[in-house]
């Protein structure tokens, strides 16, 4: 079967992590993304990509600061809500009922019922066809221990993915191959 190009991303099976940020006014914001990725092991830097209209890239771009909040299962159905264009100064995260906690190292809250959190440092940004890909250095990185041992443990973290769209996915097992 062809697709156009266009939808590419239909194939790919990517995690969603909500990123917040802060105004200069002290105001939280979260969205949620699903195109990000690692790029890095030393120093530990990650990739998001953002629409150059949101406030996500308005409030990274003035603060240069960012938590990415890996998250569960449980967001699937705040994904309307974390999506939704509010004005620029209304809280996401309030509008969502979710649970603003401080970050340990910089400005923006994390949201407290994720099970991890990468508290960021913006060190380069390039737009890319109709993104931004916004690289943060990774300065503080915590998992909540009942979903760790030595890697993530899906079935109990449950990682939310997105495919394209409405259409999500819960990845619920774990290989192991040995490396070359």
């Amino acid at each position: 079967m062809r697709l156009k190009p266009k939808d590419f991303m239909k194939l790919l099976i990517r995690p969603v992590i909500v990123v917040s940020t802060i105004s200069k006014e002290g105001v939280s914001n979260a969205a949620p993304f699903s195109f990000n990725s690692p790029v890095s092991f030393s120093p530990p830097i990650i990739a998001i990509f953002s629409n150059p209209k949101h406030d996500t890239w308005r409030n990274i771009k003035e603060n240069k600061e960012f938590v990415v909040n890996i998250i569960g299962e449980e967001f699937g159905p705040l994904m309307k809500i974390l999506e939704k264009d509010y004005p620029y100064g209304v809280s996401e995260i309030k509008e969502a009922n979710l649970t603003e906690e401080p970050s340990r190292k910089i400005r923006p809250p994390r949201i407290k019922e994720a099970f991890a959190w990468l508290e960021c440092k913006m060190i380069h940004s390039a737009v890319l066809g109709d993104h931004v890909l916004i690289a943060g250095e990774i300065i503080e990185a915590e998992v909540k221990s009942e979903v760790f041992d030595k890697v993530v443990l899906l079935e109990k973290a449950k990682p939310l993915c997105h495919i394209s769209g409405e259409y999500f996915s819960t990845p619920l097992t774990v290989s192991k191959f040995e490396r070359a």
